[in-house]
């Protein structure tokens, strides 16, 4: 045989020997690659699970009695299968805390923290675990099994399923300098030198009183403080959407200012100058007679209280079936001395800006605070028709994080912060 062929022959007979011998290679290596990714994916879908756990109960934590369960039941929407909207894992086929058959998931782990160096454990940590009238943070943990194919081969997965973890931590954010979709008022300071309050007491009740001019000025209602209010300038008269200036100050009353990209209409911030809603200048106090878009917002808070109906002093509302829809009554609507007792979806509660002198000249926001609205003595909702715009409502400080807002911008030592994701 000649050389040269003898050679060729060899060549292949290696050449083939060695593809042999590394098929079972590259099939290794596409099953871990195959594996690898898989459990990668459901890891991933773990963690996006815990962070919209973690996002959800955060903002039930409102230092109320009933926050952490409030807070926990939130977060377990976020994975529950009911709505077929819920967060799960490996493709959507495992459901976060069942079994399929296949794989495991455990129910997962809520812990609640005052800090948030408590929260991520961070060296030097500060504060600790804490109940619901003190939490502020809240670690969430879930549990799941990846499924294996090609690992299962080797000593350490060979039940066929591999013990995955992810954590989150989600809290109260130091306080905004710009909160949007609160309620477009802006209250009179009780006194500027108290930085911390306003002059305001927490556990008290005033009554909120729109502004007037001359004498004389309008009591407080059941013997209340009298503090003026204004209504801001929140009119958008470009939108396309409840563009009837009734209809969204009645929409803002029940909703917060609406949500968008333009903050001129969605949010407010510390140390700009706000001006009133244009047709909602104060009248003369004797006159006992607040402008339509006041008496429409006033309609918009009774909502929170029934949002079944609406009140006679607003029947001719355009769209307020529309509003209505999207605004699900309080589900805590009681007469309330003690907020710690308060069990309701946070509809009552209201955050607004706090300025030095409410008045028709600009005013400089100095801050935010909350409130509880209270009914009317007597009655199961306020009245939307008190011909001075007088409403109730029970002084909190900064208990409920707003759903948007920027940190950024000024240097607040107190007031309400945000919800955001530590790790």
């Amino acid at each position: 045989m000649p050389v040269g062929r003898h050679r060729r022959q060899v060549r292949g007979s290696v050449s083939f020997q060695l593809i042999v011998l590394l098929v079972p290679v590259f099939f290794g290596l596409i099953g871990f690659a195959v594996d690898l990714g898989r459990m990668y994916s459901a890891r991933h879908d773990l963690k996006l699970a815990a962070n919209s756990m973690a996002q959800a109960a955060a903002l039930r934590l409102t230092m109320t009695d009933a926050a952490i369960e409030s807070a926990t039941t939130a977060a377990n929407y976020a994975i529950t299968t009911a709505n077929g909207r819920g967060n799960m894992y490996d493709f959507g086929g495992g459901t976060i805390g069942e079994s399929n058959g296949n794989l495991n998931s455990e129910a997962p782990q809520f812990t609640y923290y005052d800090t948030a160096s408590a929260a991520t454990g961070a060296e030097g940590a500060t504060g600790g675990e804490a109940g619901s009238s003190a939490a502020r943070h809240v670690k969430v943990t879930v549990r799941g099994e990846a499924p294996l194919v090609f690992w299962r081969f080797l000593s350490l997965a060979q039940e066929g399923r591999l013990n995955l973890v992810a954590e989150a931590v989600a809290g109260v954010s130091a306080p905004v300098c710009q909160a949007c979709g609160i309620e477009p008022i802006a209250l009179q300071a009780i006194s500027i030198d108290d930085t911390v309050n306003f002059g305001f007491v927490a556990g008290t009740r005033y009554t909120m009183g729109y502004l007037c001019n001359g004498g004389p000025t309008p009591a407080g209602l059941a013997g209340t403080q009298r503090v003026p209010y204004v209504l801001l300038n929140k009119y958008n008269e470009s939108a396309t959407i409840l563009a009837d200036e009734q209809t969204q100050a009645f929409r803002q009353g029940s909703l917060g200012m609406s949500p968008g990209t333009d903050p001129t209409y969605a949010c407010t911030r510390v140390n700009a100058e706000e001006t009133i809603w244009t047709n909602a200048t104060p009248n003369n106090c004797n006159q006992n007679q607040v402008s339509t878009p006041v008496r429409s917002f006033l309609c918009g808070l009774a909502a929170r209280f029934d949002s079944s109906t609406v009140p006679a002093a607003c029947s001719a509302v355009a769209e307020t079936d529309t509003v209505l829809g999207a605004a699900p009554q309080d589900t805590d609507v009681a007469e309330l001395d003690d907020y710690a007792a308060y069990t309701g979806n946070n509809r009552r509660i209201i955050t607004v800006a706090i300025v030095e002198t409410a008045s028709s000249a600009p005013m400089p926001i100095l801050g935010y605070r909350q409130f509880l609205l209270e009914p009317a003595v007597g009655d199961v909702t306020l009245n939307s028709n008190d011909t001075n715009g007088r409403f109730q409502a029970l002084y909190l400080g900064s208990v409920m994080p707003l759903r948007a807002g920027r940190i950024d911008g000024c240097t607040l030592a107190t007031g309400p912060g945000k919800v955001v994701l530590h790790k």
